[in-house]
């Protein structure tokens, strides 16, 4: 399912709402002192992120009914996200995206993507403990990861307990 030209306006409408928003939430979260992890790894076009995007939401979109059809209105109508799954403790809807050819393991309407798409895995920087989907060349690392490593360094400990422990704090690279 090719985007069309009124599709791809909307959708070009709506990125730019996305990253006007965005910026504005990570201004502010940086002006509040929060650091978010660096990213390290490169993709591997392993298209594990297209196979079931989730997106989560807020208190009234997933509790108030219009709300919540409408946002799932959009996505179904100008995303191609079809409805698949929710994970109520988390207020997380989960799709299959119909631009995702799972032979090829490639979207049909890599340009037109949406916000969320172009972001991922930046999104996860930003979370306590950022886990990326199995197979994801991309990995976190702590933003004082040098200075975790020299001061493990220092301290003595095993190879095998060093590695385990530096893998667990997101210290490499």
């Amino acid at each position: 399912m090719r985007d069309g030209p009124i599709r791809k306006t909307l959708k070009a409408i709506a990125r730019g709402c996305f990253w006007i928003n965005l910026a504005g939430t990570r201004l502010l979260r940086r002006l509040r002192g929060e650091r978010p992890y660096r990213l390290g790894g490169a993709c591997e076009r392993c298209a594990a992120c297209c196979e079931a995007p989730s997106i989560q939401t807020g208190r009234l979109t997933w509790y108030f009914p219009m709300l919540r059809r409408i946002f799932l209105a959009w996505h179904r109508h100008v995303n191609g996200f079809e409805l698949t799954g929710r994970i109520p403790s988390e207020r997380v809807f989960v799709f299959r995206c119909t631009h995702f050819d799972w032979e090829t393991r490639r979207c049909d309407s890599y340009s037109s993507r949406p916000g969320m798409c172009r972001d991922y895995p930046r999104a996860l920087l930003w979370q306590s403990r950022p886990d990326f989907l199995p197979g994801c060349g991309y990995r976190a690392v702590h933003p004082r990861a040098e200075e975790f490593r020299a001061q493990l360094e220092r301290e003595g400990l095993p190879p095998d307990k060093l590695a385990e422990v530096r893998r667990r704090l997101h210290l490499d690279p």
